[in-house]
């Protein structure tokens, strides 16, 4: 685990070295320049949210609830967690510290009851949050922000930015988001020469996430061309058995929180399931619209292609060093323009902070 650490402590780095040049404080909220996103933290802070409410935080929340595993998942990501009291207990959140929080969910029904007698200063609601239970929370004077559907992996960029701000979190929240940029360059660098092999994405009963999903891009981004697409589902549908036989993918993808992949028995006719390329990726990476979702991607590009993904890692991460170890010109200033010394400490110790946290 050690030179797991190391690794993406040094795709950390690399990536804040090669960023925070171009960062500047936003005028207000979320900001995009350039293709560089920034957040702003200052306090009182006024937002619309997905539903069209808008809220306002006169202060730094000291007190939060997460509704959802990926917005318990993204708290902990950004180093909120130490302000939060509440969060959901089930398997979606199994790799996450419950600690002393309450559980506000019994398995996976949420307990409206238990966020209010929790009376947070902040309730975070991933869309899938059902609008009854939101408008309970509200009618209890609670303050409550309910996040668009993360239909892309830039929406899950713009869920954790947007956390970030409305914690005050936003120095984790940029880190974090870095880090997934750095590992996504790895991953583009890794499969620039490679053909695509066709992938089946099996979620049970015959359900795939098809186009207009995160789950469908994060599987195209890892290297893989998606049955769903050919057979021109939209967001998640279900697929006839038959239509995955016809088009006999190369690999069966899914979710591990099952013993077996959930697949009809005819499907194990195909070349996936006679060669044995069935991958079970982590449920709580690839089913959350979290940062963990480039876990996914990174272990499905690990897996399917192993030898590229391995050149081009090994390449970005001798890139984070010059010949002389230290990247200063003879002045002592940054090599990079608008990248001193003390910024360079920033650089540091953030992704020295996001690292700790993925441990």
């Amino acid at each position: 685990m050690e030179g797991e650490t190391m690794r993406r402590y040094l795709a950390v780095l690399l990536a804040v070295v090669l960023t925070v040049s171009a960062f500047a404080p936003a005028a207000a909220g979320q900001s995009n320049d350039g293709g560089e996103s920034t957040v702003d933290c200052e306090f009182p802070l006024e937002v619309t949210d997905a539903t069209g409410e808008t809220i306002t935080l006169e202060e730094r929340p000291e007190s939060i609830v997460a509704l959802q595993p990926s917005d318990a998942q993204t708290v902990f990501e950004i180093g909120a967690e130490d302000r939060l009291v509440g969060m959901p207990d089930n398997p979606a959140t199994s790799d996450l510290e419950l600690d002393d929080r309450t559980a506000v969910t019994d398995t996976y029904q949420l307990l409206p009851e238990r966020v209010v007698d929790l009376d947070p200063d902040l309730v975070l609601a991933a869309n899938s949050t059902d609008s009854e239970n939101v408008a309970q929370l509200r009618n209890a004077g609670l303050t409550v922000y309910q996040f668009d559907d993360a239909a892309s992996l830039d929406d899950v960029r713009d869920n954790v930015l947007t956390t970030g701000e409305l914690t005050g979190e936003c120095d984790g929240a940029e880190a974090t988001v870095d880090w997934m940029d750095q590992q996504l360059e790895i991953v583009e660098t890794a499969l620039e020469d490679t053909e695509r092999p066709l992938a089946y994405y099996a979620m049970g009963d015959g359900y795939t996430a098809g186009t207009g999903t995160f789950i469908h891009e994060a599987m195209t981004t890892a290297g893989v061309e998606n049955v769903a697409e050919r057979a021109g589902i939209e967001d998640y549908g279900t697929i006839n058995a038959e239509t995955v036989v016809n088009e006999n993918p190369d690999w069966i993808i899914y979710p591990d929180d099952r013993e077996e992949p959930p697949i009809h028995q005819s499907v194990q006719a195909t070349t996936a399931s006679q060669e044995g390329n069935v991958l079970a990726v982590d449920a709580n990476q690839i089913s959350q619209p979290a940062p963990g979702i480039v876990d996914a991607i990174v272990n499905i590009v690990e897996t399917v292609h192993p030898d590229a993904y391995e050149e081009a890692s090994d390449e970005l991460e001798a890139g984070g060093e010059s010949d002389d170890g230290s990247g200063d010109d003879a002045s002592g200033e940054s090599a990079i323009p608008g990248f001193g010394v003390a910024a360079a400490l920033v650089a540091v110790l953030a992704a020295s902070a996001v690292v700790a946290r993925r441990r």
